[in-house]
């Protein structure tokens, strides 16, 4: 038996195993200036099917706003596709550079460094950050999204877990600890799949009290929250808490890319160091310019926001209205409770087939097995009318499907 025919023997019993919760991938064509409608290739009759999503990222319509169109429209036409190479070889363009000055002046930092992407920004930045400075001791929350995971992985930092969002258990660790050694504190404001906000305050306090490095995580939070979209720390009044924040430009500014802004020393040194920087062809120049047209759109026009916590606070009370469970009523993001997997899986069908919304099953690994979810995720550009429908057409699939209320939440 050959080499290759062992690796396709081994990962196709791996993905019959699956069954399934093998994932699916739904191909849609979102429409500019007429999002959340998008078309849909279902493979059924009739061809491309027109939908509603209700689950994607751009939660502030940025990726269809005029301005960030025009930008990478001329910046294309003025200097092509690609960027030409990495950053340090033949790959930096003007528009890299405002947009690290704009970002690092939204968060109030020193500088900022832009990745390819969120994932690549947390891998790159943490390794460095936890790995290169001799005996650090990283304290990272239970559920740091994996790309936090791999980056403290690849700097090989001793790392401890405290339980998600729990001071208590983090003042434990912390006093447990050599007080001699250098701490780096790890966590995130908005939770990806919970949508539920971390104490920020609460925890740096605890930073200054023992001395810890603090990096935090706001890929789910700048652009929607703080002044000019600064995040939740911002919002909060404490973003001098926070010594590095790392942000992505491809959720709120609708676009792609991922960011660490802080103290110029900690940014130079994974500018210097951090491996998947060096070594990755930098953002096409007309994505950089589109993504600083949306920061700075964003950083003058509260609209937006105020539209998105709008939708959302009306699709929390609908959705207790029902009596249909969801995780946290803390943000936009609202995690719909199905808690096993085919339900799950059939929820999102039925609502894409009866009624046109689209809506992602999320299982493992994406959540812990019997917490999977139905991740819901209401925009600024959904209208009232569209929030209505929704929370109408998920009540109906609930009882269709036998799924199980809030006793609390049943009276309307």
């Amino acid at each position: 038996m050959t080499t290759m025919t062992q690796h396709l023997d081994f990962f196709t019993a791996e993905l019959e195993q699956l069954g399934q919760a093998k994932r699916s991938f739904l191909e849609i064509g979102r429409r500019a200036g007429r999002f959340p409608s998008a078309t849909a290739r279902t493979g059924a009759p009739g061809g491309d099917r027109e939908i509603s999503v209700w689950c994607s990222n751009d939660y502030l319509g940025m990726g269809q706003n005029p301005s960030v169109l025009e930008a990478m429209k001329n910046t294309v036409d003025a200097f092509g596709a690609g960027s030409g190479g990495s950053r340090n070889i033949g790959g930096t363009n003007y528009y890299h550079v405002l947009l690290e000055q704009e970002l690092a002046a939204l968060h109030q930092k020193e500088a900022a460094l832009i990745f390819s992407s969120g994932y690549t920004a947390n891998d790159g930045a943490l390794t460095v950050l936890a790995g290169r400075m001799p005996g650090t001791l990283v304290f990272s929350d239970a559920l740091n999204h994996a790309s936090i995971i791999d980056g403290l992985r690849h700097s090989g930092a001793e790392k401890l877990i405290f339980r998600h969002n729990d001071t208590a258990h983090l003042e434990e660790l912390l006093a447990a600890a050599d007080p001699e050694r250098p701490k780096l504190i790890v966590l995130e404001s908005v939770y990806s799949m919970s949508g539920d906000v971390a104490p920020l305050a609460e925890f740096a306090e605890l930073a200054r009290r023992y001395g810890a490095t603090t990096f935090i995580d706001e890929v789910h939070a700048v652009g929607m929250y703080g002044p000019e979209g600064a995040g939740i720390a911002a919002r909060e009044g404490i973003a001098d808490g926070f010594d590095v924040v790392m942000g992505t430009l491809a959720k709120g500014f609708g676009t792609a890319g991922g960011y660490i802004a802080g103290p110029a020393a900690l940014v130079e040194a994974v500018r210097s160091f951090s491996r998947p920087f060096i070594f990755t062809t930098s953002l096409p120049p007309a994505m950089a310019a589109g993504a600083l047209a949306a920061v700075q759109h964003l950083r003058s026009s509260d609209t937006e926001r105020e539209r998105l916590a709008a939708n959302a606070r009306l699709l929390h009370r609908l959705l207790n209205g029902h009596g249909i469970p969801f995780v946290s009523p803390q943000s936009h993001i609202v995690s719909v409770l199905v808690r096993d997997d085919l339900q799950c899986q059939r929820a999102s069908a039925l609502l894409l087939d009866r009624h046109g919304i689209y809506v992602q099953a999320i299982n493992a690994p994406s959540v812990r097995a019997g917490e999977e979810i139905l991740r819901v995720a209401p925009s600024a550009t959904h209208t009232t009318s569209d929030v209505e429908k929704f929370a109408e057409a998920l009540d109906g699939i609930w009882t269709e499907l036998g799924l199980p209320r809030e006793p609390a939440a049943v009276a309307r």
